[in-house]
């Protein structure tokens, strides 16, 4: 029975039968993301905390002040774009729209989310990278106040990015995007599926490995140090492993290859909901009695609440009369 709803359910609903309706389904979902996208704007836009940095803190501000290996622009490539193209594949292959809008979904949360928190703590905290030195002082003269402190004149978009330090946010966005998709495969190919099929292993381990590679380059680049890079792929971990349980059950579950959704299509159609018209009838005197009964034992709790049935009691033991008559 199940193995048949299965198949019945299998490409029964797409994007074209069922899109629609399931976005709108998830409407507020999709409002908050758009609130959360321009959450993100505003912060990114904010000037970060001007912290200290005084002539004995140099030393470790002092590094080359090299182009990126990883840029900007190819982060949301292989966060978002690579994890969707993946989705679209399996939903080419299913044709269960409840995993491509949840897959989707789950992963934009995932990084939005991610990206807002790594922000707000950015400006808040607003540590010097390791090239700060050079930001600050791009022809190499430091100069300082009577308190110690920097007065930069280089270029002021620099020095705003040279405060942005901690956490790591090309790592918490890989990890946030390739932790998702990582999660995602591993349901999909049942990697905990007891059959002791290890090799299973490389597929999953291979967008965090990526990841982690992006990582250490934000270290080898010195754009980063070492605490911003492990607290940005934890944070970004940790968040894409919330958002993916909030649609598919966890990996090693029976049931970890699908979302949720597709697990309650399913229990629907094989324990369909009674009709939303039946009627229960009295067959008998016996049981008007006894619901009568059972009103007078109920009108203690009622009178608590500062209710009285009273009058109902009344018609109900008027109507009873009126058929025994």
């Amino acid at each position: 029975m199940n193995s048949r709803m299965r198949e019945v359910q299998v490409g029964s609903h797409t994007l074209r039968s069922h899109g629609v309706a399931v976005a709108r389904i998830h409407l507020h979902d999709w409002f908050i993301f758009l609130l959360l996208v321009l959450i993100e704007v505003i912060l990114y836009l904010t000037h970060p905390f001007y912290r200290y940095v005084g002539k004995d803190m140099m030393s470790d501000l002092k590094y080359p002040f090299k182009d990126n290996t990883v840029p900007v622009w190819a982060v949301p490539l292989y966060a978002m774009l690579l994890p969707i193209a993946v989705f679209l594949f399996v939903y080419w292959r299913r044709r269960d729209i409840y995993d491509l809008h949840h897959a989707i979904l789950g992963l934009f949360y995932s990084v939005l989310i991610t990206a807002v928190i790594t922000d707000a703590i950015k400006n808040a905290v607003g540590r010097p990278r390791p090239n700060f030195f050079w930001r600050c002082f791009p022809d190499g003269k430091d100069v300082y106040d009577k308190l110690g402190n920097v007065i930069c004149h280089g270029d002021a978009d620099v020095i705003k990015e040279g405060h942005k330090s901690f956490p790591s946010g090309h790592t918490s966005w890989s990890f946030a995007g390739l932790g998702f998709l990582s999660l995602y495969l591993s349901g999909k190919i049942k990697v905990f599926d007891q059959r002791g099929h290890i090799a299973k292993l490389c597929i999953v381990f291979l967008p965090l490995l990526f990841a982690a590679l992006v990582g250490v380059s934000r270290v080898d680049d010195y754009w980063h140090h070492w605490q911003d890079v492990f607290a940005g792929g934890l944070l970004g971990l940790v968040i894409s492993t919330f958002c993916y349980l909030q649609f598919f059950p966890p990996p090693y579950h029976s049931q970890g290859w699908g979302p949720y959704a597709y697990f309650r299509v399913l229990e629907t159609l094989a324990n369909p909901p009674p009709p939303s018209n039946a009627i229960i009838v009295v067959q008998n005197e016996q049981d008007v009695e006894r619901q009568a009964e059972n009103g007078a034992d109920d009108q203690s709790n009622d009178r608590f609440l500062g209710l009285s049935i009273d009058s109902n009691s009344r018609s109900t033991m008027q109507e009873t009369e009126t058929e025994r008559k």
